[in-house]
């Protein structure tokens, strides 16, 4: 089998991964790099993006636009493979943004075709042999692969954590559907981030509790597609008895989980309780509210999901009484000095915000933890811009293989 990281080596988001056997390729994921990074040349890729593809296949982990974003480039001819309810989260997302972004009706047009794949299913593409592992990350329904040809076996773990509510089953899945493997592709986002996940998903969510003892308006910014935060304020503000309020967007993307039939749906932590999420109402381009509204949100406080556009501004603006504005999304959005700044977000957060996040991606203690369980013969970093770090911090265990974008490796490595 040989393996290729055509991008990601060397920074956080736009991985692609190839891996090869007899003829036959098979992808994971195929996304877009992220916002202030430098742009790489565009990838011309043999069974991917151009050539003959009928021995190819994309797996997708999951559907954050660094690791989906590009598959509107592809052609029409590529099977791509993806988890049933990741995709129907990306298609409202698509859906929503089309007014604005043309592209994202290519993204429709490829997901609609997409073939989906079960959690804890084998099945094969070829000579290969692929098992889907749903794993924690900030995106729902992510998977890792186990992926096996010719006798050798590797775990990518795409992005994932343990500090999350869906952790606490990793070990278990890995011992009945991974068990030991050969190699690790893994990501590496937080080896320089120590503070990331000094909160765990769960202590996240008794702190948001204690935030809503006052009955005031509480408004949230994060990522729409982050369900996790998403039902955790929805439970809070249920258990507060205060009022939760989501634009229709928003309400869309609750429900698609809520009325899935997908495994963690079943967790009572993303079914609704006594009341639903509340639906902002629209007159044109603004959110608009009566009398009985603001009556109701100064006697019991409120819960506000809120997105950086004109339309929030404005009804935030509107809006009587006090209020307390939280950043759940990462810190660096909101940064003047980080590639990523989102001068939109940053306006609209303020200087005067509380912070409440934790992160998608693994802590560097937990990933030694994670590799102890596989027991690999190597691992080959990806998803990070500090590889060489990465390197130096398990080197002492286990052999790390350092790629640079480009570049092939033919497993088994000689002399393993």
């Amino acid at each position: 089998m040989n393996i290729t990281i055509h991008r990601g080596t060397d920074q956080i988001g736009g991985c692609v991964t190839e891996y090869e056997h007899e003829g036959w390729k098979l992808f994971v994921d195929y996304g877009e790099q992220l916002p202030g990074a430098p742009k790489s040349k565009p990838l011309e890729i043999e069974g991917l993006t151009k050539g003959d593809l009928t021995k190819s296949a994309l797996l997708i982990t999951h559907y954050h636009g660094d690791h989906i974003g590009c598959i509107k480039e592809l052609p029409k001819e590529l099977a791509i493979y993806i988890g049933e309810l990741g995709r129907d989260i990306q298609l409202a997302l698509s859906n929503h943004l089309s007014y604005v972004d043309e592209d994202q009706n290519m993204i429709i047009e490829r997901l609609k075709a997409a073939k989906v794949f079960s959690p804890g299913r084998l099945f094969a593409i070829g000579p290969f042999k692929v098992m889907p592992v749903t794993i924690d990350h900030s995106a729902f329904d992510a998977y890792a692969f186990k992926i096996e040809a010719d006798g050798v076996s590797v775990f990518h773990t795409g992005d994932f954590r343990t500090h999350g509510f869906r952790s606490g089953k990793l070990e278990v899945m890995l011992e009945k559907y991974v068990g030991k493997v050969d190699y690790v592709v893994c990501e590496g986002t937080n080896v320089e981030r120590s503070n990331s996940t000094s909160q765990s998903e769960k202590e996240l969510k008794k702190h948001l509790e204690e935030e809503l003892n006052q009955k005031i308006g509480h408004i949230v910014y994060l990522s729409s597609t982050n369900i996790d935060r998403l039902f955790s304020l929805y439970h809070a503000a249920l258990s507060a008895g205060m009022p939760f309020f989501v634009d229709a967007y928003q309400k869309k993307i609750m429900d698609i989980v809520a009325k899935s039939d997908s495994l963690w749906s079943k967790s009572d932590l993303y079914q609704y309780g006594k009341y639903e999420p509340l639906t902002l109402f629209r007159n044109g381009d603004h959110f608009t509210f009566n009398d009985k509204f603001v009556e109701t949100i100064k006697e019991r406080g409120y819960v506000l999901i809120a997105r950086a556009n004109q339309s929030f501004d404005k009804l935030i603006a509107e809006l009587p009484g006090k209020k307390k504005i939280y950043l759940s999304m990462w810190k660096g959005y909101v940064d003047k000095n980080q590639e990523a700044y989102n001068e939109a977000l940053a306006k609209s957060v303020g200087s005067k915000y509380v912070y409440l996040h934790t992160s998608g991606h693994c802590d560097m203690k937990s990933l030694r933890e994670f590799f102890r369980h596989l027991q690999p013969k190597a691992i080959i970093p990806i998803h990070t811009d500090k590889p060489d770090l990465f390197v130096k911090q398990f080197s002492d265990e286990w052999q790390v293989i350092r790629l640079h974008d480009g570049q092939s490796i033919q497993m088994p490595i000689s002399g393993q």
